[in-house]
């Protein structure tokens, strides 16, 4: 796993950073690869916040359409399902999750987002959902987390035009908390908002977010459990 850096912060924080360069451009093996490790880190009692980086300019640009292009049907599935594997597990994650965000956030890549606990964005971030652009659709967790995540307005604003917005806008919308005027700041500000997740009772934190997200979670897994003769969505022509 060359392309994901564990970083142990104190507070019992571990910072996962991904690191596919240039751009984390999102292939099979790099999302089965960063899922496994978040069910690491999940089960490690050491472990009582996951703070997600990048050290690049862009946090992660999705799938790219050169990626797409080279896909024959059996490679699109296996993608599709580590797609909606990842973001299943992110979302669900017992563990606390912060996503520190620089740069361009696109496409799926934008899940790392949407289904964290806590969002903290550079000042230049620009985000964007833009399968409608490719003329692709979204797996089934991605699009049922986009669904309890965003608002109406915001799902049509995104999801039906694949128009970027900057970090203000997305504050407004409610999916980034925290603006960083500088990479310094967005580093302490992450950082900072991690050890305050990491030190609250983390039973009672397990607890309430299973409540709250249940239904979300159980919807996906039934949808994939029940699409196992027809995997696909519209990804695929």
């Amino acid at each position: 796993m060359e392309w994901l850096t564990l970083h142990q912060h104190d507070g019992a924080v571990t910072e996962l950073q991904l690191g596919h360069g240039p751009m984390n451009a999102l292939t099979t093996d790099f999302l089965l690869d960063v899922r496994q490790t978040i069910q690491a880190l999940d089960s490690d009692p050491d472990v009582n916040a996951i703070l997600l980086s990048s050290p690049f300019a862009d946090f992660c640009v999705g799938v790219t359409p050169e990626t797409l292009k080279t896909l024959d049907q059996t490679a699109a599935v296996a993608l599709e399902t580590a797609l909606n594997q990842l973001f299943l597990t992110l979302y669900a994650c017992d563990t606390p999750t912060i996503v520190a965000v620089r740069g361009r956030v696109s496409g799926e890549g934008m899940f790392f987002v949407l289904a964290s606990d806590l969002r903290v964005s550079h000042a230049r971030a620009r985000f964007e959902l833009s399968q409608i652009n490719q003329g692709t659709g979204f797996p089934r967790a991605l699009m049922e987390i986009a669904k309890a995540s965003l608002s109406s307005n915001t799902q049509r604003r995104l999801m039906l035009t694949g128009q970027d917005i900057g970090p203000i806008a997305a504050r407004n919308a409610d999916f980034i908390e925290i603006i960083a005027d500088d990479y310094a700041d967005l580093e302490r500000y992450s950082l900072t908002e991690a050890r305050k997740l990491a030190a609250l009772p983390q039973d009672a934190y397990r607890e309430i977010k299973h409540e709250l997200r249940k239904d979300v979670i159980s919807s996906i897994t039934k949808q994939i459990a029940t699409s196992k003769d027809d995997p696909g969505t519209t990804r695929v022509a």
